[in-house]
């Protein structure tokens, strides 16, 4: 459901932008130019002021990158390999003779990943690549032009990876584990127990949506790197509680059983297995299976010598990394890790290949950085330190001694690229302009591809060197329409509290902002732990197009944000709900001492956790905040889900008082505002049950409010219903703060 995560705040920062900018902004100017339409803003139709970014695909070694060509009217692709240090192109691989030779029923289509089937995966030279067409794997030769067929018969085969040596691909099929050799022979079934309650390799729901995380895709297994052996988790749902959602479709309607552990209650059992990809028996890592705890995140030494597991308690406040035996299951302790508040699970763990031991990146200290470790997990050397936060490791050069990692260091609501050595030494700073920028480094450091964007600049894509510099610029986002529009302006500033913390804010004022005048204020939220809203990054057209019609579009991060780090977040532990609303009334009071500010249409929106925030601003909050559009909103955390609940507020028999006070019933008799409530009917992620309960207190009460229903829609709706949503959100807006 909530993810994740861009701490951004340093105080030093804070005390600049405080100064700069808690004072009302200065005059407006009259602006000039075309309006957004709806239509730009939220269909994405022309004239268009962004366009795509294309250039770049990948790095295909230190030296060159990808770049693919679509031809949208002969449906063909082609893809080049470029030397970053000239520019200079020759054809790599050209997808017309790809589709030439292609099965029966493999249509074209534009771009390099759809050829009518779906390319899954390739080699990691590009000399293979696997495709799935109508629930069957078939691989392609490169160098050979040739197709092989690798699986015939009527079932899915999900998630197919590759070996990393391209030999053989492994999928889960019946939830059971399954491999077949890329040269085409027998496919060999590698577990035999799967069923409707049994997943080898495939992830029971609550590990998808909150450990593994969605990019997963619900795959549980991980190749050794010598393509020998599998490692998996196999998970036996029986003792979750079932879950019904009805979908209405049809004259009888039909219900979807779905297995979800819902706050204190119980989990998937959980082991992990290690198994020879040609078949063989299953090695059982050494954890009892009936254990109430989670296991996760299995990362393989480059040798294949050994496994590295995480296990983590129930309470998710203490965490331990074990090293197995893959031909015994053995496990031993190499490093445990503890916090008052919660622990989370190390995604990026790296093992070094001459066997110096690995890199950790921890929150342990209040704010998450760089530590290099022994093979024993004796801490060698902190990599990093500071007030400020280690975002994510980009690179480790090996060879040359260097750890390339994004933060938030020196900017506090923007992200770069820095590069430390191995020794903690010659700390250096890449990138250059102001502003958000996600980052690709080449295969040894020697160039890396910048995204970037600022509040006032769309994204652009720049190739640099690995030691910083501009090389030249790939591609903007920017079009030349947009000189002919008047956007609104877009600033970054703070707003103190009466306790001490200064609140990272950003807001588009209208385009024709004058300070004579008084206008509603939308507060664009989502509030979870550790995920700031305000940043220096261009923001969406939506917003644009809500300011030049005369609203005030602000967001606020709370001290739990993430900008503060975990002492910050760690505020939030057994009390969600309760800082959110806290700092966002210290905001509503900054804001109504501001003389633009009319007090009396004081909005908020988001959805998921940002629906639980709306809704609860309206009822815990009913004397600040005025109007709502809340979507898809937990409304009390008994009823999500028990990995995200229990880590923030332990169970709901550890914490009575912290569940009562984080309902949005418990506060309902307060709402007085105008609420607007929205919902997908087949939500599996928060469930409707959530607004219906909310509705259900709101009747009670005789309170007024408005709901919509998405019949067919998840978490978050698609296609029709969103476009339909999106205007229900718009005309909410247009009535309730602008009368039209």
């Amino acid at each position: 459901m909530f993810h994740r995560r861009l701490p951004i705040h340093t105080a030093a920062t804070a005390l600049i932008l405080m100064t700069a900018l808690t004072a009302p902004p200065a005059p407006g100017r009259t602006e000039t130019g075309k309006k957004l339409t709806y239509e730009q803003a939220f269909l994405n139709q022309g004239p268009r002021l962004l366009k795509d970014l294309s250039g770049p695909r990948e790095w295909l070694d230190d030296v060159h990158f990808l770049e693919t060509e679509a031809e949208e009217r002969t449906k063909t692709a082609r893809m080049f390999k470029v030397k970053a240090a000239t520019g200079e192109r020759s054809l790599f691989l050209d997808f017309e003779v790809v589709r030439k030779n292609a099965p029966e029923g493999f249509p074209g289509a534009p771009g390099a990943a759809r050829l009518g089937g779906r390319r899954i995966e390739r080699t990691r030279d590009w000399t293979g690549l696997l495709y799935s067409l109508k629930n069957d794997l078939y691989f392609y030769r490169v160098r050979e032009d040739r197709w092989i067929r690798l699986t015939d018969d009527a079932d899915e085969e999900r998630n197919p990876r590759l070996s990393p040596d391209g030999l053989r691909v492994a999928y889960t099929k019946n939830n059971d584990l399954y491999s077949v050799p890329t040269s085409g022979g027998a496919e060999v079934r590698l577990t035999g127990d799967g069923g409707d309650l049994v997943y080898n390799g495939w992830a029971s729901w609550v590990y998808y949506e909150e450990i593994l995380g969605r990019n997963s895709q619900y795959a549980a297994f991980w190749w050794s790197p010598d393509g020998r052996k599998l490692a998996f988790l196999r998970f036996d749902d029986s003792p979750v509680p079932e879950f019904p959602i009805h979908d209405a479709e049809g004259r009888h309607g039909s219900l979807e059983r779905q297995r979800y552990p819902k706050a204190g209650d119980p989990n998937p059992k959980v082991k992990l297995g290690i198994v020879p990809a040609s078949g063989g028996p299953v090695v059982w890592a050494d954890f009892d299976e009936e254990a109430d705890h989670y296991l996760a995140w299995p990362f393989w030494l480059p040798d294949s010598s050994r496994l590295s597991v995480q296990w983590m308690n129930r309470g998710q406040d203490t965490i331990t990394i074990h090293l197995l035996d893959p031909d015994t299951g053995q496990k031993t302790e190499l490093y445990t890790e503890s916090q008052p508040s919660w622990v989370e699970f190390f995604e990026d763990l790296y093992f070094f290949k001459d066997g110096r031991g690995f890199l950790l990146r921890s929150d342990k200290d209040g704010r998450r950085h760089l530590y290099h470790l022994d093979r024993n997990g004796r801490e060698v050397k902190r990599l990093t330190a500071g007030d400020w936060d280690v975002q994510g490791i980009s690179l480790v050069d090996e060879k040359n001694g260097r750890v390339y990692f994004t933060s938030n260091k020196d900017a506090a609501t923007e992200s770069h690229l820095f590069r430390v050595r191995l020794d903690g030494t010659k700390l250096e700073k890449l990138t250059e302009e102001p502003g958000v920028h996600r980052v690709d480094v080449s295969k040894g450091g020697s160039y890396f591809l910048d995204r970037h964007s600022s509040l006032s600049r769309p994204e652009r894509t720049d190739l640099r060197r690995g030691g910083g510099g501009r090389i030249r610029r790939l591609d903007d986002a920017r079009t030349p329409e947009m000189d002919a529009y008047a956007l609104g302006r877009a600033e970054l500033f703070v707003i103190p509290t009466s306790d001490g913390w200064n609140l990272p804010a950003s807001w588009i004022l209208p385009p024709d902002f004058d300070p004579g005048k008084k206008y509603p204020v939308l507060f664009t939220v989502y509030g979870g732990p550790a995920s700031p809203r305000a940043s220096n990054s261009f923001p969406p057209l939506s917003s644009f197009y809500l300011a030049q019609e005369g609203i005030i579009v602000l967001s606020v991060d709370h001290r739990g944000g993430g900008h503060f780090g975990k002492k910050g977040t760690a505020l939030m532990h057994r009390s969600l709900g309760k800082w959110e609303i806290h700092d966002w009334v210290e905001a509503v009071r900054w804001l109504r001492a501001q003389p633009f500010v009319d007090p009396s249409r004081m909005g908020i929106t988001g959805g998921s956790y940002g629906g639980y925030s709306t809704c609860l601003a309206l009822t815990a909050a009913a004397d600040y905040f005025t109007h709502g559009f809340a979507r898809a909103s937990v409304t009390d955390w008994r009823l999500y889900d028990s990995v995200y609940t229990e880590r923030y507020m332990d169970t709901p028999a550890e914490n009575p008082e912290g569940y009562e006070y984080g309902s949005v019933m418990t506060h309902a008799a307060h709402f007085k505002g105008v609420l607007f409530i929205e919902h997908g009917a087949l939500d599996d992620n928060v469930h409707a049950q959530n607004s219906i309960q909310l509705i259900d207190r709101l009747i009670d009460l005789d309170k007024d409010f408005s709901f919509m229903l998405l019949p067919k829609q998840r978490h978050g709706s698609t296609g029709k219903k969103r476009e339909f949503s999106n205007r229900r959100y718009i005309e909410f807006w247009f009535r309730h703060f602008l009368g039209r």
